[in-house]
């Protein structure tokens, strides 16, 4: 038997901050987690973000992973099928997905989604002969993974300004994002004017060089839970159709219950062509993500090539299909959906009270259980804060001291400038576990300030 390791003064572990020691996480129960100091912090960001949708330590899970690991960890999927795929497909297909989606491709997490879609999308035009559409538009201020593909399309300044050189070429419209509107500086009232920059870009790049357009329904990372404004989609939908551009959700963060609703776009009753999952739907317990799309989508490649050129060692591993499964039905049969949304709504109206108490927040956003809070130096003008002072890192690390897990984020205003901190707990949070939550941030606020001061 191997002995274990004993506890070393230096990690071996390139962990994303190499200048910070990490606390040791040992257990999760429900919204909790805890270190190896016996210290309880409360899981406000669901991971890196909004993964945790069911919460920790549930037995339902537990027990399909262990089953499956007994009986069948991993399986070629070049030249078989098992039945937790098409489990866990079914349940997508037939209790989540719109009407009208079908299928499903299996991948091991967002970045690998969304670069499968806009792949699927790139050789959906090709075999039906419109080769020259190889164009993929995305929008400033988004974020669909950090991969060098998905990070050409993003638009996370951020991320992107190290690899600039390296990334793919794509086009960028302007967000839609009514607290800090690009294109008019008018919003509200809305005149959807960002939804017309897209047409203007496919009519500068050609339609006929156009194959897919790719945005968030709800900006999570980068602009913190950022919605869209009424009719923003519908326009988008027009645009589209119009000029035979394959619209791809990227439902990462907002699928599976997260917004309220089974899938962020079923707020606008609008149905995109191709949807990009990962996230809530492995609830942290295994790597699953996946590309949901319509069968006529698929059965127009089947018929002519025969299959998508795309592929991963991990897709559709059983393993993870098996957990993704019971995480799936665990949000359905507890009524999760229909909680984020009641108790959503609950958070953001907690937030907005904290905001007549700290001048900080700017704005606070969001639906259902995936919400932002954006912080500014003068709430009258928007003005940020200077970005040497690091407030959001602030925030969340004086959270973290009292037991409060925050998701910080910079670059909000323009890519470089801006402060916010987004919020994605389980979809299994209660009042009582929020009014703590909203507690430890009110202290940290206050904390925060006085430094500033």
């Amino acid at each position: 038997m191997t002995e274990p390791l004993e506890a070393a003064t230096e990690t071996a572990v390139i962990h994303r901050d190499l200048r910070k020691a990490y606390p040791t996480l040992v257990r999760g129960e429900g919204v909790y987690l805890f270190d190896d100091t016996g210290k309880r912090y409360l899981d406000g960001s669901g991971g890196s973000a909004a993964v945790t949708s069911i919460g920790h330590g549930v037995p339902e899970v537990v027990d399909a992973i262990s089953s499956q690991a007994a009986t069948l960890a991993y399986a070629p999927t070049h030249a078989f099928t098992t039945r937790p795929i098409e489990d866990c497909a079914r349940l997508i297909v037939e209790r989540f997905a719109p009407a009208g989606f079908g299928k499903v491709w299996f991948v091991s997490g967002g970045s690998e989604a969304t670069e499968n879609a806009v792949k699927m999308a790139l050789q959906y035009h090709r075999d039906r002969g419109n080769s020259s559409k190889q164009v993929i538009i995305g929008r400033w201020m988004s974020f669909h993974g950090a991969t060098l593909a998905s990070l050409g399309f993003g638009g996370n300044a951020g991320r992107r300004r190290l690899y600039s050189g390296a990334l793919p070429p794509a086009e960028h419209i302007p967000p839609c994002h009514a607290y800090r509107c690009w294109t008019n500086g008018a919003c509200p009232p809305c005149d959807l004017s960002c939804a017309g920059q897209l047409e203007r870009v496919i009519q500068q790049v050609g339609p006929e060089n156009v194959a897919a357009f790719i945005a968030e329904p709800i900006v999570g990372a980068t602009l913190a839970a950022a919605p869209a404004s009424p009719g923003y989609f519908a326009a988008i939908r027009e645009i589209c159709d119009r000029h035979d551009v394959v619209f791809i959700a990227d439902e990462v963060m907002t699928g599976f219950g997260r917004t309220g609703r089974k899938f962020g776009l079923d707020h606008w009753g609008v149905t995109p062509d191709l949807i990009a999952v990962a996230k809530g739907m492995g609830g942290g317990y295994a790597s699953l993500g996946a590309v949901i799309a319509k069968p006529a989508f698929v059965n127009d490649v089947r018929q002519r090539r025969g299959s998508f050129v795309i592929g991963h060692t991990a897709s559709g591993n059983p393993l993870s299909c098996a957990a993704g499964a019971a995480v799936l039905r665990y949000i359905l049969d507890r009524g999760l959906v229909q909680n984020a949304a009641a108790v959503g709504a609950y958070l953001i109206a907690q937030i907005e009270t904290l905001a007549t108490r700290h001048s900080i927040i700017g704005d606070v956003r969001g639906m259902g259980l995936l919400v932002g809070v954006e912080l500014v130096k003068d709430r009258a003008t928007k003005v940020p804060f200077a970005r040497d002072l690091n407030v959001a890192s602030r925030v969340g690390t004086a959270t973290l001291a009292r037991g409060l897990i925050s998701y910080p984020g910079t670059g909000t205003v323009n890519g470089t400038d801006g402060d916010h901190l987004l919020y994605a707990p389980p979809l299994t949070i209660t009042p009582q576990q929020v009014d703590e939550l909203v507690a430890i941030l009110d202290d940290s606020f206050a904390e925060v300030t006085a430094s500033l001061a």
